[in-house]
């Protein structure tokens, strides 16, 4: 088999048994539109906005009437406005949960923390009328911003729903995150409620968070109440419980709002300053939700939902929207590694999970460990897998798909998903119409015009350049909260090509139309006039079986003569970093990528930093590297680890301590 090879390919029939068949066929009989394959189908998303997202809007019945325009022009991209005359309300479109009888289990919440938790359809529009009720009580009305400091379980999510029917705006952090961590975030939108657990378990460890919930309720003066679900710990210091909140029963309300109302704010990971705050409005999440969920991921009436996230993590919105294309959501909350690593894969067969999504290195540590999870366990129900949060290898897929050979279950449709928290969506990913082949992202997913663009701001194909966003999308952010000039967004992602949005990673995208994601732009690494992803690197490095996480910097200062490619690793149990071991980290980077590849200095450090949706910190690592204080450059309340920061701090020492000897010790230019 050659690389190129489809690992998996789309049934003779996929057009009769796949949504994006049916709305083809749609298309056809409504617009007497057809198309040759998906490239062409795509090609007319990006071409003619006002008819692709209209389109999508009349298919899902989002409003009995489609309203005209679907969209308005202007000079600027964050300008334009999308369906102006439309009122409407996500919460109603979500709760509809079309084709689903009242009786049908929807929201399956497991957890470390306690017993599972189903709520029917029925179940949960009553839960999300009584929170609306109690919310009323509590004076938030249209606009108001109530806080979640919540798992992943479906309080949290009946929150937000209740919260998006009374036209207030939500915003969850999770209970990992520390209180500055927190403060910084929900600082910025005056919060007038929070409800909040006041502890948790990952695996087997109970976290005390009443500190924590202590330090955001004064810190925060907007605060009026505070609402504790009974979850861990005491509920000492609260207003009311969740019981309270949701005694009364009532009826569903549903504010209809313009299509850019604020929904939700998201947050960018905060590492090097204070979070943005992202505004995500109704129409814009709703209709493309709508659109990935049920087009390229293909859920409908039937399918159970997993994707495993926090509620700090745009995963976990993304997840909530597959009510609204009929499918039951499955959440968990706890360590997905406890006790081992088939812990997620067994709440897979155990729920009748169909489409499982977790994060590229949770699938590539499965493989390392050697897990067999579609011989040991019944995945017949599983059809489609999700991979996001970093670019799956190529070594990835094929486990995927080696592991679920011959185990009798049909083999799924891997999508590696690449997107981020500023659209909440994806850019690129799968879609049932086309093949997969490994180590590559199938397709630009419909209405994404994606390029890549060279140092010129000009396309380029089958080469890496700058991933740009040359058409609009309507869940763009409608704002950054507190951005009353828009120069702070301007400057987030319009600025470095104008008119154009600026995404901050490398991409390549093939004559074939498929992508290649190789690590974000802004950690670009740089040798002899050769541009190098991380990407690659830690697919080569992390094969090891002696290394359990890398993370490699260029470190670079013409005033300094610095320029050095630094390898940082994380060892496995009791392993050292010796002379043997570095040479097969050289050896292996230099006959699988190129010499450029070798590192000037292998470093062993305790753990990798990663923030708390676990992204490597390569980028204040480098700043770290170059001398700044840890403090400036990363929010410790942030990272998952903080404390793994310091060995960073005493390597930038040593090495600006050794290069300072060697330079000199070197003879002056101009002497004999």
């Amino acid at each position: 088999m050659t690389p190129d090879t489809p690992l998996w390919s789309p049934p003779h029939d996929v057009l009769d048994r796949s949504r994006i068949g049916d709305y083809l066929c749609w298309l056809d009989r409504h617009r007497g539109l057809r198309f040759n394959g998906y490239a062409d189908l795509w090609q007319w998303s990006v071409s003619d906005l006002d008819a692709f997202w209209s389109s999508l809007w009349e298919y899902f019945e989002v409003t009995p009437k489609t309203p005209a325009p679907a969209f308005v022009d202007a000079p600027a991209m964050a300008d334009v406005q999308w369906f102006p005359g439309a009122r409407l309300n996500y919460a109603r479109r979500v709760l509809s949960m079309p084709g689903v009888e009242g009786s049908a289990p929807m929201v399956i919440g497991h957890s470390q923390t306690r017993e599972p938790v189903v709520l029917s359809a029925d179940e949960l529009r009553d839960q999300v009328a009584r929170a609306q009720r109690g919310l009323r009580g509590l004076g938030v009305g249209r606009g108001d911003r109530v806080a979640a400091y919540l798992p992943n379980i479906p309080e949290a999510l009946v929150l937000l729903l209740a919260c998006a029917g009374l036209g207030a705006v939500f915003s969850s952090c999770a209970p990992e995150f520390g209180a500055r961590s927190v403060q910084d975030r929900w600082s910025q939108i005056a919060p007038k409620v929070l409800v909040t657990v006041m502890g948790y378990r990952s695996g087997d460890r109970l976290v005390d968070r009443a500190p924590e919930v202590e330090a955001i309720r004064a810190a925060l003066p907007s605060l009026r109440h505070t609402v504790t679900v009974p979850y861990a710990g005491s509920d000492a210091g609260s207003d009311m419980s969740w019981g309270e909140l949701l005694a009364e029963t009532g009826e569903l309300a549903f504010e209809e709002v313009e299509f850019s109302h604020p929904l939700y704010v998201l947050y960018s990971s905060g590492t090097t300053g204070l979070p943005k705050p992202i505004v995500h409005g109704h129409g814009g999440i709703l209709l493309e939700h709508l659109k990935m969920l049920a087009l390229h991921h293909d859920l409908g009436p039937g399918d159970r939902f997993l994707w495993f996230s926090t509620t700090g993590w745009m995963m976990w919105n993304y997840l909530v929207s597959g009510l609204a294309v009929g499918s039951a959501v499955v959440l968990f909350d706890g360590n997905p590694t406890h006790p081992d690593f088939g812990a997620l894969w067994r709440l897979v067969a155990e729920s009748g999970t169909t489409y499982f999504g977790t994060s590229a290195p949770y699938l590539m540590a499965c493989r390392k460990a050697g897990i067999t999870p579609w011989q040991d366990l019944d995945l017949s129900r599983l059809r489609g897998i999700g991979s996001t949060g970093a670019p799956l290898p190529a070594e990835g897929f094929r486990w995927v798909y080696e592991a679920s050979a011959d185990s009798g279950a049909p083999a799924p449709l891997l999508t590696s998903l690449s997107g981020g928290t500023d659209v909440c969506t994806g850019f690129v990913g799968g879609v049932p119409l086309l093949p997969v082949i490994e180590g590559e992202i199938s397709c630009r997913c419909l209405g994404a015009s994606i390029e890549a663009y060279g140092p010129d701001g000009q396309p380029v194909t089958g080469e890496t350049g700058e991933l740009v966003v040359t058409r609009p999308m309507p869940s763009m952010p409608v704002a950054l909260w507190g951005d009353a000039d828009g120069s702070r967004r301007h400057a987030s992602y319009f600025a470095r090509f104008p008119g154009v949005w600026h995404h901050g990673d490398w991409i390549s995208v093939t004559d074939r139309g498929t992508c290649v994601i190789s690590g974000r732009s802004d950690a670009t690494l740089k040798r002899g006039g050769v541009r190098l992803g991380t990407a690659e690197f830690y697919t080569v490095v992390e094969e090891l079986d002696d290394v359990a996480d890398s993370l490699v910097v260029h470190v670079e200062g013409a005033a300094a003569g610095v320029d050095k490619l630094m390898l940082f690793v994380e060892l496995r149990g009791d392993t050292s970093l010796d002379a043997r071991l570095r040479e097969r980290i050289s050896h292996a980077l230099r006959t699988e990528l190129s010499e450029h590849h070798v590192p000037d200095h292998v470093v062993h450090v305790p753990a990798i930093p990663r923030t708390l949706s676990g992204k490597k910190l390569e980028v204040p690592v480098k700043r770290i590297l170059a001398g700044a204080e840890p403090e400036l450059v990363a929010a410790q309340g942030a990272l998952a680890n903080p404390g793994s920061l310091a060995a960073f701090e005493a390597a930038a020492v040593r090495y600006r301590t050794h290069d300072r000897a060697r330079r000199l010790a070197e003879p002056s230019r101009g002497t004999a």
